[in-house]
């Protein structure tokens, strides 16, 4: 019995062992097959993680073969005049050649050390400039007291101060005299009939008037749109003006004289146009204007257009219900053959092998993206903005000596080249060390990405170095904006185009604007009675030279 009882007991321990060791061994494959689990979850993630990294690098090494093809193949430059010193690019690390380093150093010494010999304006104490002397004078004489028989007077020492009164407004009042036959007043008498008298009736005609079945001259249309378009006063603060010179005028009559004058001037404004689009170098911007929208019942954003001709000194907004899309500028430059200067935006690359068409960049957008990269890379962006001063250092060379188009352009081959072709280097060295996404990086990219565009001003010293001539005709709308805060539908907007053209031309020629309107308000009328007569007579550039001549003394035979 006792070796039956050991034998249960043994058996009982052994049992009870073999569960422990399937429990341990399940314990352990669970384990395992928790650690396989997780193995296979993190090779799936690292796989997911190459196979990314090796999408990118494809589609960099995509990019960077587009690039060389773009920049570096002669499609870039098939309708630029042949440059005689094309950039060559060391594709084995983008280094300098050694050919172009002494060009290089030679061009960079020669800016600075003019830089440095430039003797600086002499910081002087501002002088007061004389009073016109077609101004009106009130004399005021101020005698000292005490003066008697025992004093002589020996001289007078004048003071003049500049005063003013508020402007006036005056009524013209137009007399017509009517005149008869003697024969036919005394005909009257006899027969008491006024019959003959009414078919030889002498009146002079009525003058043409700016806007028919209105009691508004042409100053006054002049004045009120001189306020809204160059001191950008609102209508309704012009309106209260009036009333403190005891003149009522209702805002609806103001609006309609403000429509009226717009159709009026209307021919005459694409006249301009047709001008502007006529001369082969033109710069182009856009900028905002916020219209009510009928329909939201709120201010939007808009955009006016501004064509500019440098060398006719000539310039156009345009206005298409506030688009910014390419369909407009594609519109508005369908026939143009010549330069276009713009800055980086995108729609305008349609015109980048447009046959008869060169597209220009502007350097100050560029030298702004430095600007804003300070702070992220200051030795980076510093170096940047410094190799930019070199290239606008020329510019000073050529502006201090007066040179002629020709002689400019040879300058700029000499000196500003070589260093665009550095600089160029430089941004594809750099690139990889800049943050993506980052400050920096946009600017070497956005500057890269038209570097073509950028470098061709030196192909002809007609060509501006940047688009400031065109942003500068901007600025008044800028000021607009903030004063009249908004356009009140699209019809108003337009209008707003027609008036900003034509006293941006004003501005540019330095005519008097409320002289000008004035004139051509009153002869206008004329013009579009008679469509043989040349509107561009009206504009300003030919209506200053005009009035020049009159002016000019007659040469004695």
């Amino acid at each position: 019995m006792e070796n039956k009882a050991d034998k249960d007991t043994l058996l009982e321990a052994l049992l009870l062992e073999r569960d422990e060791l399937y429990q341990e061994l399940s314990k352990l494959r669970q384990a395992d097959k928790g650690a396989l689990a997780k193995a296979e979850k993190e090779i799936a993630h690292y796989k997911e993680v190459v196979e990314e990294k090796d999408r990118l690098i494809k589609k960099l090494t995509d990019q960077l073969a587009w690039f060389r093809r773009k920049f570096w193949k002669s499609s870039s430059e098939k309708y630029i005049p042949a440059d005689p010193a094309q950039r060559k690019i060391d594709f084995d690390g983008l280094e300098i050649l050694p050919e172009e380093e002494a060009v290089i150093s030679e061009a960079s010494r020669e800016i600075i050390t003019y830089k440095r010999k430039k003797p600086e304006n002499d910081k002087k104490q501002p002088l007061r400039l004389p009073l016109p002397e077609d101004l009106r004078r009130e004399v005021e004489v101020i005698e000292p007291d005490g003066i008697d028989e025992d004093w002589i007077r020996i001289g007078e020492e004048i003071t003049e101060h500049l005063e003013n009164k508020p402007g006036e407004v005056y009524v013209r009042r137009i007399i017509r005299p009517k005149y008869a036959l003697k024969k036919d007043l005394q005909l009257q008498q006899e027969t008491g009939t006024d019959e003959s008298l009414n078919k030889v009736v002498k009146i002079a005609p009525l003058p043409l008037l700016p806007l028919p079945r209105s009691n508004a001259g042409a100053s006054l249309l002049a004045e009120l749109l001189m306020g809204k378009y160059m001191y950008h006063l609102p209508f309704h603060r012009q309106i209260s003006m009036f009333k403190l010179e005891g003149v009522r005028i209702p805002a609806s009559t103001i609006n309609d004289w403000f429509a009226g004058c717009s159709d009026l001037l209307r021919a005459l404004y694409y006249r301009l146009r047709e001008m502007v689009l006529q001369s082969d170098y033109i710069q182009i911007d856009e900028s905002t204007v916020p219209v009510i929208n009928s329909e939201k019942h709120r201010a939007v954003k808009a955009y006016l257009w501004v064509v500019r001709s440098v060398m006719k000194n000539l310039v156009f907004f345009h206005y298409d219900k506030g688009s910014r899309a390419q369909k407009v500028v594609i519109e508005l430059l369908h026939n143009y053959k010549g330069a276009v200067q713009t800055d980086g935006y995108d729609v305008y690359s349609i015109y980048e092998n447009k046959k008869g068409v060169l597209l220009l960049g502007c350097w100050a957008h560029a030298r702004r993206k430095f600007n804003e990269a300070l702070k992220e890379d200051k030795a980076g962006a510093e170096y940047a903005l410094e190799q930019i001063g070199l290239i606008y250092g020329v510019e000073s060379m050529a502006d201090d000596q007066d040179l002629d188009y020709e002689a400019r352009a040879e300058l700029r081959s000499r000196l500003a080249y070589p260093i665009m072709c550095a600089f160029e280097k430089w941004i594809l060295n750099y690139m990889p060390k800049a943050l993506e996404g980052g400050r920096m990086s946009k600017a070497l990219s956005y500057t890269y990405l038209l570097f073509h565009r950028l470098s061709r001003y030196h192909l002809d010293g007609r060509y501006q170095i940047d688009n400031n001539l065109v942003e500068n005709t901007i600025r008044p709308l800028a000021l607009g904006r903030k004063n009249y805060l908004f356009c009140g539908n699209h019809d108003a907007a337009e209008n707003a185009a027609i008036m900003y053209s034509l006293l941006g031309c004003c501005a540019i020629m330095e005519v008097n604007p409320r002289e000008w309107l004035t004139d051509v308000l009153t002869r206008i009328p004329y013009y579009n009675k008679d469509y043989s007569r040349d509107l561009a007579e009206l504009l300003p550039h030919n209506w200053k030279a005009a009035r020049e001549l009159r002016k000019a003394p007659t040469e004695i035979q």
